[in-house]
Protein backbone atom coordinates (compact mmCIF):
# COMPACT_ATOMS: atom_id res chain seq x y z
CA UNK A 1 0.00 0.00 0.00
CA UNK A 2 1.13 3.35 -0.98
CA UNK A 3 1.46 6.07 1.57
CA UNK A 4 0.44 9.90 0.43
CA UNK A 5 4.86 10.56 0.83
CA UNK A 6 5.14 7.71 -1.84
CA UNK A 7 2.83 9.27 -4.07
CA UNK A 8 4.49 12.88 -4.02
CA UNK A 9 8.02 11.18 -4.70
CA UNK A 10 7.04 9.58 -7.59
CA UNK A 11 5.18 12.77 -9.07
CA UNK A 12 1.39 11.32 -8.78
CA UNK A 13 1.00 14.10 -6.03
CA UNK A 14 2.68 17.50 -6.62
CA UNK A 15 1.51 19.00 -3.49
CA UNK A 16 -0.14 18.39 -0.18
CA UNK A 17 -2.40 21.16 0.92
CA UNK A 18 -5.12 20.73 3.80
CA UNK A 19 -8.20 22.97 4.02
CA UNK A 20 -10.50 23.45 6.58
CA UNK A 21 -8.61 22.01 9.29
CA UNK A 22 -7.28 23.47 13.17
CA UNK A 23 -4.42 24.78 13.51
CA UNK A 24 -3.33 22.60 16.55
CA UNK A 25 -4.03 19.67 13.56
CA UNK A 26 -2.05 21.39 10.91
CA UNK A 27 0.94 22.15 13.38
CA UNK A 28 1.01 18.51 14.27
CA UNK A 29 0.79 17.03 10.48
CA UNK A 30 3.48 19.87 9.75
CA UNK A 31 5.91 18.38 12.39
CA UNK A 32 5.71 14.66 11.81
CA UNK A 33 6.58 15.21 8.15
CA UNK A 34 9.32 17.13 9.30
CA UNK A 35 10.45 15.02 12.12
CA UNK A 36 10.17 12.02 9.43
CA UNK A 37 11.40 13.46 5.83
CA UNK A 38 8.09 13.37 4.90
CA UNK A 39 6.66 15.60 2.08
CA UNK A 40 5.47 18.82 3.85
CA UNK A 41 2.20 21.24 3.63
CA UNK A 42 2.65 23.69 2.02
CA UNK A 43 -1.12 25.03 1.60
CA UNK A 44 -3.72 25.71 3.69
CA UNK A 45 -7.50 27.08 2.44
CA UNK A 46 -9.56 28.46 4.62
CA UNK A 47 -12.61 31.11 4.64
CA UNK A 48 -11.20 34.79 5.32
CA UNK A 49 -12.67 37.84 4.35
CA UNK A 50 -13.41 40.93 5.83
CA UNK A 51 -16.86 39.57 7.15
CA UNK A 52 -14.56 36.72 8.84
CA UNK A 53 -11.27 37.23 10.23
CA UNK A 54 -11.58 35.09 12.92
CA UNK A 55 -8.80 33.06 11.51
CA UNK A 56 -6.14 35.74 12.84
CA UNK A 57 -6.20 33.95 15.99
CA UNK A 58 -4.49 30.85 14.72
CA UNK A 59 -4.93 29.84 11.41
CA UNK A 60 -2.94 32.59 9.94
CA UNK A 61 -0.16 32.48 12.63
CA UNK A 62 0.39 29.05 12.51
CA UNK A 63 0.57 28.59 8.51
CA UNK A 64 3.01 31.38 8.27
CA UNK A 65 5.06 29.51 11.17
CA UNK A 66 4.95 26.25 9.65
CA UNK A 67 5.46 27.22 6.17
CA UNK A 68 1.90 27.44 4.76
CA UNK A 69 1.12 29.36 1.63
CA UNK A 70 -2.74 30.72 2.68
CA UNK A 71 -5.42 30.35 -0.06
CA UNK A 72 -8.71 32.18 1.18
CA UNK A 73 -11.94 30.84 0.10
CA UNK A 74 -15.33 32.92 0.27
CA UNK A 75 -13.22 36.06 -0.25
CA UNK A 76 -16.53 38.48 -1.14
CA UNK A 77 -18.17 36.68 1.65
CA UNK A 78 -20.81 34.41 -0.95
CA UNK A 79 -21.04 37.67 -2.46
CA UNK A 80 -22.07 39.96 0.48
CA UNK A 81 -19.16 42.24 0.24
CA UNK A 82 -19.45 42.53 -3.65
CA UNK A 83 -21.63 45.71 -3.21
CA UNK A 84 -25.09 44.16 -4.73
CA UNK A 85 -26.21 44.42 -0.77
CA UNK A 86 -26.36 48.03 0.59
CA UNK A 87 -28.25 49.51 3.59
CA UNK A 88 -30.53 51.71 1.28
CA UNK A 89 -31.88 47.89 -0.77
CA UNK A 90 -31.68 45.85 2.32
CA UNK A 91 -35.35 45.05 2.33
CA UNK A 92 -35.55 45.49 -1.33
CA UNK A 93 -33.08 42.63 -3.16
CA UNK A 94 -33.46 38.94 -2.43
CA UNK A 95 -31.03 36.33 -2.74
CA UNK A 96 -30.25 33.01 -3.43
CA UNK A 97 -27.62 31.94 -1.23
CA UNK A 98 -29.97 30.82 1.53
CA UNK A 99 -29.43 31.13 5.32
CA UNK A 100 -25.64 31.57 5.17
CA UNK A 101 -26.49 34.94 2.90
CA UNK A 102 -29.32 35.82 4.64
CA UNK A 103 -28.06 35.32 8.22
CA UNK A 104 -25.44 37.71 7.92
CA UNK A 105 -27.65 40.43 5.79
CA UNK A 106 -30.12 40.62 9.28
CA UNK A 107 -27.31 42.01 10.83
CA UNK A 108 -26.84 45.53 11.31
CA UNK A 109 -22.75 44.97 11.68
CA UNK A 110 -22.94 43.76 7.74
CA UNK A 111 -24.28 47.11 6.58
CA UNK A 112 -21.59 49.24 8.45
CA UNK A 113 -18.82 47.12 7.05
CA UNK A 114 -19.97 47.61 3.72
CA UNK A 115 -20.88 51.26 4.40
CA UNK A 116 -17.25 51.82 5.06
CA UNK A 117 -16.28 49.66 1.68
CA UNK A 118 -18.51 51.42 -0.55
CA UNK A 119 -17.03 53.91 1.30
CA UNK A 120 -13.37 53.16 0.48
CA UNK A 121 -14.30 51.95 -2.95
CA UNK A 122 -15.26 55.56 -3.83
CA UNK A 123 -12.05 57.01 -2.76
CA UNK A 124 -9.81 55.12 -5.14
CA UNK A 125 -12.77 54.51 -7.95
CA UNK A 126 -13.07 50.81 -7.74
CA UNK A 127 -15.61 48.09 -7.06
CA UNK A 128 -16.20 47.09 -3.32
CA UNK A 129 -15.44 43.63 -4.32
CA UNK A 130 -12.28 45.13 -5.73
CA UNK A 131 -11.51 46.84 -2.14
CA UNK A 132 -12.57 43.70 -0.09
CA UNK A 133 -10.30 41.56 -2.23
CA UNK A 134 -6.91 44.01 -2.80
CA UNK A 135 -7.65 44.18 1.20
CA UNK A 136 -7.08 40.23 1.83
CA UNK A 137 -4.21 40.03 -0.40
CA UNK A 138 -2.75 42.48 1.55
CA UNK A 139 -3.10 40.50 4.37
CA UNK A 140 0.08 38.44 5.74
CA UNK A 141 0.39 34.62 4.83
CA UNK A 142 -2.24 34.81 2.01
CA UNK A 143 -0.76 34.03 -1.13
CA UNK A 144 -4.05 33.86 -3.80
CA UNK A 145 -7.56 33.96 -3.48
CA UNK A 146 -10.12 31.50 -4.66
CA UNK A 147 -13.09 33.78 -6.86
CA UNK A 148 -16.55 32.46 -7.30
CA UNK A 149 -17.01 34.59 -10.52
CA UNK A 150 -20.34 33.61 -12.16
CA UNK A 151 -20.17 36.43 -15.42
CA UNK A 152 -17.20 37.35 -17.43
CA UNK A 153 -18.04 40.56 -15.99
CA UNK A 154 -17.55 39.70 -12.52
CA UNK A 155 -14.78 38.14 -13.37
CA UNK A 156 -13.09 40.88 -14.97
CA UNK A 157 -13.86 43.43 -12.08
CA UNK A 158 -11.91 41.15 -9.58
CA UNK A 159 -9.15 40.55 -11.43
CA UNK A 160 -9.11 44.55 -11.07
CA UNK A 161 -7.85 43.96 -7.87
CA UNK A 162 -4.67 42.71 -8.63
CA UNK A 163 -3.60 46.65 -9.67
CA UNK A 164 -5.21 48.00 -6.72
CA UNK A 165 -3.41 49.23 -3.87
CA UNK A 166 -4.99 50.60 -0.50
CA UNK A 167 -2.99 53.50 1.73
CA UNK A 168 -2.44 52.67 5.35
CA UNK A 169 -5.32 54.57 6.08
CA UNK A 170 -8.18 53.12 4.01
CA UNK A 171 -6.79 49.11 5.42
CA UNK A 172 -6.98 50.74 8.93
CA UNK A 173 -10.86 52.10 8.14
CA UNK A 174 -11.61 48.61 7.32
CA UNK A 175 -9.63 46.95 9.78
CA UNK A 176 -11.34 48.72 12.57
CA UNK A 177 -15.18 48.29 11.44
CA UNK A 178 -14.11 44.35 11.48
CA UNK A 179 -11.71 43.74 13.71
CA UNK A 180 -12.60 40.11 15.18
CA UNK A 181 -13.29 38.78 18.40
CA UNK A 182 -10.18 36.02 19.16
CA UNK A 183 -10.39 33.31 21.40
CA UNK A 184 -8.06 33.08 24.57
CA UNK A 185 -5.59 33.32 24.87
CA UNK A 186 -5.72 36.20 21.77
CA UNK A 187 -6.54 39.47 24.35
CA UNK A 188 -4.16 38.43 27.50
CA UNK A 189 -1.40 38.41 25.14
CA UNK A 190 -1.65 41.83 24.15
CA UNK A 191 -0.79 42.37 27.61
CA UNK A 192 1.51 40.03 28.34
CA UNK A 193 4.89 41.66 27.01
CA UNK A 194 4.43 44.05 30.03
CA UNK A 195 4.96 41.51 32.60
CA UNK A 196 6.95 39.05 30.51
CA UNK A 197 9.49 41.28 29.03
CA UNK A 198 8.89 44.91 29.84
CA UNK A 199 10.49 48.18 28.65
CA UNK A 200 12.19 45.90 25.69
CA UNK A 201 11.45 45.28 22.16
CA UNK A 202 10.76 42.24 20.40
CA UNK A 203 9.89 41.83 16.72
CA UNK A 204 9.81 45.04 16.66
CA UNK A 205 6.81 45.85 19.24
CA UNK A 206 7.95 47.51 22.15
CA UNK A 207 6.66 46.20 25.52
CA UNK A 208 5.65 48.81 28.34
CA UNK A 209 6.46 47.86 32.09
CA UNK A 210 3.68 46.59 34.10
CA UNK A 211 1.07 49.40 36.00
CA UNK A 212 1.78 46.87 38.73
CA UNK A 213 5.44 47.37 38.93
CA UNK A 214 7.05 49.02 41.88
CA UNK A 215 7.47 52.56 40.78
CA UNK A 216 10.76 53.18 43.06
CA UNK A 217 13.18 51.35 45.07
CA UNK A 218 11.46 51.76 48.64
CA UNK A 219 8.06 51.02 46.67
CA UNK A 220 9.70 47.85 45.65
CA UNK A 221 11.25 47.05 49.11
CA UNK A 222 8.23 48.24 50.88
CA UNK A 223 6.37 45.80 48.43
CA UNK A 224 9.42 42.77 49.57
CA UNK A 225 8.90 43.13 53.41
CA UNK A 226 4.96 42.97 52.99
CA UNK A 227 5.24 39.77 50.96
CA UNK A 228 7.76 38.69 53.96
CA UNK A 229 6.04 39.70 56.51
Amino acid sequence: MQTLDDLVRQGKVRYIGFSDTPAWKCAQAQTMAKLRSWAPLVALQIEYSLLERTVEGELIPMAMEMGLGVTPWSPLKYGILSGKYTRENRHKIETDRGDWVTGHLAKDKTYDVIDVLIAVAKEVSASPAQVALSWLQSKAGVVSSIIGARKLTQLEDNLGALDLKLSPDQIAKLEKVTEPKLNFPADFLKGAGSFMAAETSINGELSSASALAPKSDAERYDNMVGAKY
